[in-house]
């Protein structure tokens, strides 16, 4: 067997091939993070049998994914390895040297004395999910942010708009304000284009008699009509439309990632694309977990534990200690699991008859998902409770 080592950097890589015995094949090469120096790697790649090689990388952020794509998509059988196993092997050693060219020796001893497991296209497909899904969150934050900022702009142009529509976020009320930001401006416009406006980005919802309604609110208004203030509000609008627009594109994306995967996942009631691409893309190989226990530790849904002397305390919350991003994403999941399926919603009103509040109960039913879908995925089993 072949083994080779490659230590990853932002900028250059360095690598070295060992033989099963530990003799150096290829004395450690530096290679640039670029195609000519993926080409200059693949040329001392080709020179073995692909069934007889392995290649081994330390998981570093974003720097080694390229590399990983690359030779996977070639069909080199690669294996992404936790720093922890490295590090482990470098304590064995005498010598206390931490260089580059060491680290490729260390990550290809790693591979021999260690299981690996090889990296796929399946776990491309869940790295590119769980990027779109952290990115996703991003999005989503920012839209937030932007709403707040609207809603503080608008407290100061015209505080009556929000109470008449019961909120500003709707279509209606970004049209308007897009073309009218301010209580003067709205109560100028003719009324035929108002009412018009209003129709159109409701749908028909609104008609004449509530266009009129909103221009003799405008005429009555307190609200400022600041030229800054007005700026803000439409430059803040297009923001978020545009945000809007860059989730929607991001979520087709994640759909059409997990539709080609045809997951187990899919099956249960309520989960949805979304969904189920959060939940596989943090989750990533699923075989990494040897209990279903270790994937609720994973997700922070184990509860925490408080003992000390003869004390053992007998109600702690959740511990909240691993990936936040899965976290939500199993209990926006078991919300939904809940309002389409019997046993589900059964276990949350006996939490919520036992006293839990709502996330209380529904933390309870994100551990009881975790643990089936823990089963569908390793079994490869579908949804039948």
């Amino acid at each position: 067997m072949i083994y080779v080592g490659i230590d990853i950097a932002k900028l250059n890589h360095f690598a070295s091939v060992l033989s099963s015995d530990g003799k150096v094949l290829v004395e450690p090469f530096q290679f640039t993070n670029d195609n000519d120096g993926f080409c200059m790697l693949l040329s001392v790649l080709n020179q073995y049998d692909k069934d007889n090689l392995i290649v081994g990388l330390e998981s570093t952020a974003h720097y080694g994914n390229n590399l990983v794509e690359f030779l996977v998509t070639r069909h080199f059988p690669v294996s992404v390895l936790n720093p922890i196993q490295t590090s482990c092997m470098r304590k064995n050693r005498i010598r206390k040297t931490k260089t580059d060219k060491v680290d490729t020796a260390i990550i290809a001893q790693t591979l021999m004395t260690q299981p690996f497991r090889r990296f796929t296209q399946y776990d491309l497909d869940l790295l590119h999910l769980k990027n779109l899904g952290r990115f996703r969150r991003k999005l989503m934050k920012q839209r937030t942010r932007n709403k707040i900022m609207l809603t503080s702009y608008l407290d100061q142009a015209f505080p009556e708009l929000q109470y008449f529509f019961n909120g500003i976020h709707h279509k209606s009320v970004y049209a308007i304000l897009k073309e009218a930001p301010s209580p003067d401006t709205i109560a100028s416009m003719h009324m035929t284009h108002l009412a018009h406006l209003l129709a159109s980005a409701s749908h028909g919802r609104f008609k004449k008699d509530k266009a009129q309604e909103v221009r003799v609110l405008a005429r009555k208004s307190v609200g400022s009509s600041d030229s800054s203030i007005s700026i803000q509000i439409t430059q803040t609008i297009e923001q978020i439309e545009l945000l809007d627009s860059q989730i929607e594109d991001v979520e087709s994306n994640m759909e059409t990632i997990i539709r080609s995967m045809d997951s187990v996942i899919m099956t249960i009631p309520g989960i949805s694309c979304l969904e189920a691409g959060m939940i596989l893309g943090e989750t990533g190989d699923v075989h990494r977990f040897s209990a279903p226990g270790k994937l609720l530790a994973f997700a922070g849904l184990d509860p925490s534990i408080h003992q000390s002397g003869n004390f053992n305390a007998t109600h702690t919350r959740m511990s909240k200690r691993g990936s936040r991003y899965l976290r939500y994403a199993l209990m926006y999941a078991a919300h939904n699991v809940v309002r389409n399926n019997a046993v589900f919603k059964q276990l949350y009103d006996k939490k919520r008859d036992a006293g839990l509040n709502h996330y209380g109960a529904l933390g309870h039913c994100a551990g009881k998902l975790v643990r089936i879908i823990y089963k569908m995925l390793t079994d490869n089993v579908t949804f039948n409770l």
